[in-house]
């Protein structure tokens, strides 16, 4: 028995690993889904404040009030900036990161920095509200960018998107503990579309390989659920 915790990317909430954590309860895995800090059903909490730390001290916290040791973290998008902050800030709570078609950050490197075009294009729609700098205003057409296409799963997706607090893209990551955080196993698990913007050889050496690819849209926890369950059960398997 593993224990997960599936942070999401931008613009989401812990409401998009619906499908995979009640898969991989099924098979009896631990699982939490955490909203981020003005996130999902923690709208009501946005305020100027949160960034990119916010996010990572947010999950940080998680592990140590629930007191877990060896999780597997899982981050998809931005996430994966979360998560890589979260292992550097508290190595000796984490067994394995997993990059789910996410951002696979640098020291010092903001995502903005990270995945510029994508980035920059949604600061363009910056707006302020309520003293909150934020991007991507939740929009119709956003489920299809994402590469989910059944209409349904568009409309149930679209109706729980949130803004993003622009200060979480814009700030670096600064890492304080990185031998220890590399020292940690990774897998990558990765859209086949996004495979030309990754240095690949770099990424199955650091995974040692553990790096599996489909092809389907970037929000693969929902249009592949049942194929990313299985590969984040292969990831527990390795653990002994």
């Amino acid at each position: 028995m593993a224990t997960f915790v599936l942070v999401h990317g931008g613009g989401h909430g812990g409401w998009c690993y619906q499908p995979v954590a009640r898969r991989l309860q099924a098979k009896g895995q631990i699982v939490y889904t955490p909203s981020l800090p003005g996130m999902g059903e923690h709208t009501h909490q946005l305020h100027p404040g949160i960034d990119l730390d916010t996010h990572i001290d947010d999950v940080v916290n998680l592990l140590q009030w629930e007191d877990l040791t060896g999780a597997i973290l899982v981050g998809h998008s931005y996430g994966g900036m979360v998560i890589t902050g979260v292992a550097d800030r508290a190595p000796q709570r984490v067994g394995h990161r997993v990059y789910l078609d996410a951002a696979y950050p640098r020291d010092g490197e903001s995502l903005h920095e990270h995945a510029f075009a994508n980035i920059d294009a949604a600061r363009q729609g910056l707006y302020v509200e309520n003293g909150v700098e934020l991007v991507m205003k939740p929009d119709p057409i956003h489920p299809g960018f994402f590469g989910i296409h059944d209409p349904a799963l568009a409309q149930w997706t679209y109706e729980r998107l949130t803004p993003q607090p622009w200060a979480c893209f814009s700030q670096k990551l600064v890492l304080r503990n990185e031998a220890a955080m590399r020292a940690l196993p990774e897998s990558h698990i990765i859209c086949t579309p996004t495979i030309p913007g990754r240095d690949m050889d770099l990424l199955r050496e650091r995974s040692q390989g553990r790096v599996w690819d489909i092809d389907t849209g970037h929000d693969l926890m929902l249009t592949e659920p049942d194929w990313v369950t299985e590969r984040l059960l292969d990831v527990a398997a390795t653990m002994g």
